[in-house]
């Protein structure tokens, strides 16, 4: 556990040190949280409970309606937080799902309990905003992908971006995050040197 809140206490310092105190308050909310391969921790028209802080394995957001189609949205693993995040923090249902693709290991908080946090304490409430501004600035730049880019550069832009998650992430997954055929993702694969 006090790695797991070292790992944690990392990667808040890079996004908004926290004061002693502040850190203090924080890291106690934090609990261990442990789900199987292909479990599901967010379904669709549920409320976010918790905000999750990736120690191991991976995770995947995605949109799925009625006419079986599916939208890999966005992928977590170490170290990073996950959830829903306009679930999470508008506390309003689900329109996606959140699901571990491996076995996965966590710290999570309560909503509830970070509601609380921040608005107590302003240094937590700068952090989350930091947070989920850092999150929106890389889902418009994905925005920004997958309507103008082609297949190939959308491939290119990925392997710059995480040249490591082609060992992560299954690589249908990979190919649905990215708007294209499995098929044409394995040619990517296979003709561009990586």
């Amino acid at each position: 556990m006090q790695t797991a809140l070292l790992q944690l206490k990392q990667l808040v310092s890079g996004i908004h040190p926290l004061s002693d105190a502040d850190w203090k308050e924080f890291s106690t909310h934090w609990k261990p949280f442990a789900a199987k391969r292909k479990e599901l921790l967010t379904a669709m028209g549920e409320k976010e409970r918790h905000l999750y802080f990736v120690i191991d394995g991976v995770q995947r957001v995605y949109y799925f309606d009625e006419q079986n189609r599916e939208a890999t949205l966005v992928f977590t693993y170490s170290p990073s937080f996950g959830g829903v995040l306009d679930s999470l923090l508008l506390q309003t249902p689900s329109k996606y799902f959140y699901e571990t693709l491996t076995p996965s290991v966590f710290l999570r908080a309560p909503v509830s309990e970070l509601k609380i946090l921040m608005q107590s304490r302003p240094a937590i409430e700068t952090l989350i905003r930091q947070g989920t501004t850092h999150a929106l600035s890389g889902l418009l730049t994905r925005l920004v992908e997958l309507q103008c880019y082609s297949a190939e550069e959308r491939f290119m832009e990925l392997l710059k971006r995480s040249p490591h998650i082609l060992q992560l992430v299954p690589h249908k997954y990979l190919a649905n995050y990215l708007g294209m055929d499995a098929t044409n993702f394995s040619k990517f694969i296979n003709r561009i040197k990586i």
